[in-house]
């Protein structure tokens, strides 16, 4: 909405700053931080006089049962900053910011439903997994299919770009949409899994979505793209404010969720934010780094994958202590926030292997 003010700035000439997505994206950022720290305390007493706390596994780490009935659904706070911010700095004619959103609402709602049903409701099954997964098949169809009809760039329209090397590109034709697809719902799940530490998921989503808040920039402009030699798509700069709305969100909520924790996310907003910065990576033509800036997250679900597998066909044996990885660390005998930092770290390694590929090529 505020991108609109570029245009008095024959009356005011400061106004022009409007148009720049740098500016914007800055704002967007303070804006989302801001309301969250404002929001943030009114909000976490409001779940609190609604008895909505954390119900804690007996089969997990003990130290995890001093958590019992810590509030949570408090990915509502991010969710809502994030979607002000948005909606102030944007430009919402942009079709990527649509998408965005729309993945966003989607998604929101089926953690919002599983949360609303175990902790509101009571029961401990939440939301049936097969609707919570309906709902994001929903949103990755419709992204995948809208980006079929109507691809970022169309003379690579089922390209997946190869990075770190040299304008090398596979065509996957008609199974592009399928990995699509699998990158959408499998960095939504990613996330909800990783979100099981103080201050772990939104830490972590953090270098995750300045990581493509830069590649979008990038991608979006003409002489970077270029420059960078990756795929030029046309408006893909604008997803940099929504993506720094996200950023300004996800450290306004760790204000209150770092360890210890006043309050836990939930499914809210885990899933969104994961599905969310897969929608971006596709949109963006960078399918390929999302592994890599997104390290953590696949680490994480590798670790479910590998535990479940062993469990299964090598007679009830566990790889892990237990999975995801954090508590297996966790048992291992490292103090929860060490942990935290730690995965942080790697985070912000791989944000920079990420980078790295603009430049090795």
């Amino acid at each position: 909405m505020l991108y609109y003010a570029h245009y008095l700035r024959d009356l005011y000439s400061p106004l022009n700053v409007f148009q720049y997505i740098t500016f914007r994206a800055g704002g967007a950022v303070m804006t989302s931080f801001l309301l969250s720290l404002l929001a943030g305390p009114w909000l976490i007493a409001k779940l609190r006089s609604y008895k909505i706390g954390q119900v804690q596994r007996t089969d997990g780490p003990k130290t995890h049962l001093a958590k019992q009935g810590t509030t949570t659904m408090g990915g509502l706070l991010i969710f809502l900053t994030m979607v002000i911010s948005t909606l102030l700095w944007a430009r919402m004619d942009n079709r990527f910011i649509l998408l965005l959103l729309f993945t966003t609402v989607v998604l929101a709602f089926a953690g919002w439903l599983d949360d609303y049903t175990k902790l509101v409701k009571k029961n401990p099954q939440g939301a049936s997994s097969a609707f919570k997964f309906s709902l994001q098949i929903l949103a990755a169809a419709v992204v995948t299919g809208y980006l079929a009809a109507n691809p970022p760039n169309a003379a690579y329209a089922n390209f997946l770009s190869i990075p770190y090397s040299k304008e090398f590109y596979l065509d996957l034709g008609f199974l592009y949409a399928a990995l699509a697809m699998i990158i959408i719902i499998g960095s939504s799940n990613a996330v909800n899994l990783t979100d099981g530490l103080d201050g772990l998921a939104a830490g972590t989503i953090v270098f995750s979505a300045l990581t493509f808040a830069i590649l979008a920039y990038s991608a979006g402009n003409v002489k970077l793209a270029s420059y960078f030699k990756i795929i030029y798509v046309e408006g893909a700069g604008e997803m940099t404010v929504f993506l720094s709305s996200m950023i300004g969100s996800c450290l306004g909520f760790l204000w209150f969720n770092a360890y210890p924790a006043e309050v836990f996310m939930g499914d809210t907003s885990s899933l969104f934010l994961g599905g969310t910065i897969g929608t971006a990576a596709i949109c963006t033509k960078q399918e390929l780094l999302l592994p890599v800036a997104g390290g953590i997250f696949l680490m994480e679900t590798l670790s479910v994958i590998i535990q479940m597998g062993s469990y299964k066909l090598r007679n009830k044996k566990r790889v892990f202590l237990m999975a995801p990885i954090h508590h297996h660390f966790e048992l291992k005998g490292i103090a929860e926030s060490k942990v935290t930092v730690r995965f942080w770290i790697a985070g912000i390694m791989l944000m920079l292997l990420a980078l790295s590929s603009l430049k090795i090529r």
